[in-house]
This record gives structure tokens, sequence and C-alpha cells, in this order.
């Protein structure tokens, strides 16, 4: 199978910056977010995201791990902060690519058991092809693509990035 690449490591970091702009301007009147990433992938794009609202902004960033079974997404979910973290703020729940939309329904109930001021979600490539009726509120690229292909994200160690369809 041929790899189709759809963004670079510079357009990545384009949509990052873009991204971090978009959040601070919905959470300018906040003192403190959490920026919630999906294990594994969406916790890259997570921390990215916060070193970048870091750079623009003086939010105090929270960084927060969710770890969802994608397999069995109805399964607990289990966060890196505890509940009382991150209640009462405002949280971005952050993943690389939103696909049908299962994983990150499932990781929105899990936050809805918490009162927060604002949430929001924010995905690097959207496909487009969703089961549930979930949107990304910042996203760096939509794509309408088949069913049969597939978009993959490398957040690679050297600073290489890019994402590619295949």
């Amino acid at each position: 199978m041929s790899k189709n690449i759809i963004l670079t490591n510079q357009e990545i970091e384009h949509k990052i910056k873009r991204i971090a702009y978009q959040i601070y301007e919905t959470f300018v009147d906040e003192e403190e977010i959490v920026i919630a990433g999906i294990a594994s992938s969406g916790s890259i794009f997570a921390q990215k995201i916060a070193l970048a609202l870091s750079d623009i902004s003086n939010l105090k960033v929270s960084l927060c791990e969710v770890k969802v079974d994608k397999q069995n997404p109805q399964l607990p979910i289990h966060t890196s902060l505890s509940k009382e973290e991150y209640q009462n703020k405002g949280l971005v729940l952050v993943d690389d690519v939103l696909n049908s939309g299962t994983t990150l329904i499932y990781a929105v109930r899990h936050f809805l058991d918490v009162p927060l001021k604002k949430f929001k979600t924010a995905v690097l490539v959207d496909r487009n092809h969703k089961k549930y009726p979930v949107k990304a509120d910042f996203k760096g690229i939509s794509l309408s693509t088949s069913l049969l292909e597939h978009v993959q994200v490398v957040f690679d160690e050297n600073g290489d990035n890019y994402a590619f369809l295949s």
C-alpha cells in the first residue's frame, strides 16, 4: 500500500499554532485550562498544543493523558489527572484523527461526569466518517476519504512529523 502524505511537518506545526490561537481565543477569560490528550498520538498532539499555548499566552496549562481502550471504548477510562484536578476548569479533549467518532464520544462521556466551565474538542485530522454525533471544535484539516482508506499521524522522536493516507 502506498503512502500519500497529507500533512508535512511544517504544515502540522502551522496547524498546531493555529489551533493554539483558537483555543486561547476561546479560553482567554480563564486562568487555567486542561489539555487532555487521548493516548498515545493524541497525547503527543496535546503536548505540542500545550507548548504552543504556553508560548502565546499566560494561561496556566495542565496536561492530562486519557487512556481509552479503542477496541472496547465502553471499558473504564483512566486519566493521569484526578477528577478534582480538572473540575470547574476549561478542558480541551485532543486526539490525532477523528475517524468514526467512537473514541472521542466515549472520552467526552467520561468528562461529562464532572462539572467543567467549558469543554471543547480538537483533532489534527477530521475524516468526516462519523458513526456518532461528535464534532471537533478545532481541527487541523478535514478530509472526505473512503472507508477503505486509513489516515495515520506519525510523531517522530526526531521531530519529523507527518500525516499520511494509505
